[in-house]
């Protein structure tokens, strides 16, 4: 009796801790999931920043090309 109350036991035993690490492996799983999207979106987000700043900077130049900055609302001019 003592046998087979130690077999099952082990049996529940052995089950639980499957059962364990499976659910766990999932839940790593959906983690690994959740943080590669976050990477894409903030990669994504990131790159928008860059375009703008880049389309900034083309303005500026622009208009240091052709003098056409405006200072405080004036035009500017370099022949001070």
């Amino acid at each position: 009796m003592k046998k087979l109350i130690l077999a099952v036991f082990v049996a529940v035993f052995a089950i639980s801790l499957y059962s364990c690490r499976e659910s766990t492996g999932e839940k790593t799983e959906e983690a690994v999931e959740a943080i590669g999207e976050d990477i894409e979106d903030n990669v994504e987000e990131a790159g928008e920043k860059i375009e703008r700043g880049a389309e900034k900077v083309k303005e500026e130049v622009d208009e240091e090309i052709h003098e056409t900055d405006d200072v405080n609302g004036e035009e500017a001019n370099d022949d001070m």
